[in-house]
């Protein structure tokens, strides 16, 4: 594996925010917008955690927000979420 090919394998194409992980299943950010959506999306969820109370009720408002969360990630993720063992052949 060389380093050039995992290099290639975190570029996307523009307006997309998100890479396929290198090696398992999901995304990584790889431009500013995905950073600052994954550390917003953790504050945001960890003020929900903290503040809200009771557990049905921090499951309530939670879950809306991951799942939330997790559709973005998709949407802006070039080639979506798929299995990956090693870079591939996106190009």
């Amino acid at each position: 594996m060389k380093l050039r090919d995992i290099e290639r394998h975190f570029e996307v194409r523009e307006g997309y925010w998100f890479a396929p992980k290198l090696f398992g299943w999901g995304a990584t950010p790889v431009t500013w917008q995905g950073w600052l959506l994954t550390l917003g999306f953790i504050a945001v969820f960890l003020l929900v955690v903290a503040l809200v109370p009771g557990e049905l009720l921090k499951a309530a408002v939670g879950l809306p927000l991951l799942l939330g969360f997790l559709w973005l990630v998709h949407s802006k993720t070039e080639g979506g979420f798929s299995w990956h063992w090693g870079p591939d052949k996106r190009r």
